[in-house]
């Protein structure tokens, strides 16, 4: 399922970007806010997980 965006708010990404940003620096871009917004979105809805949890599920310590 894909993050929707205002042409406005694509505009601003793009503004953003330094006068010499290739074809790649955009699509990291988008890529790295659309993670940030779906991660945000599953923190609002409890879908998140214990840090305890996750260390012990992989067997790790601190």
């Amino acid at each position: 399922m894909s993050t929707k965006i205002s042409k406005d708010e694509a505009h601003r990404l793009v503004d953003q970007l330094p006068a010499d940003a290739t074809w790649e620096d955009l699509m990291h871009e988008i890529y790295v806010r659309e993670a940030i917004e779906k991660g945000l979105g599953d923190s609002n809805s409890g879908r998140t997980k214990d840090v305890e949890e996750v260390r012990a599920k992989f067997g790790l310590t601190e």
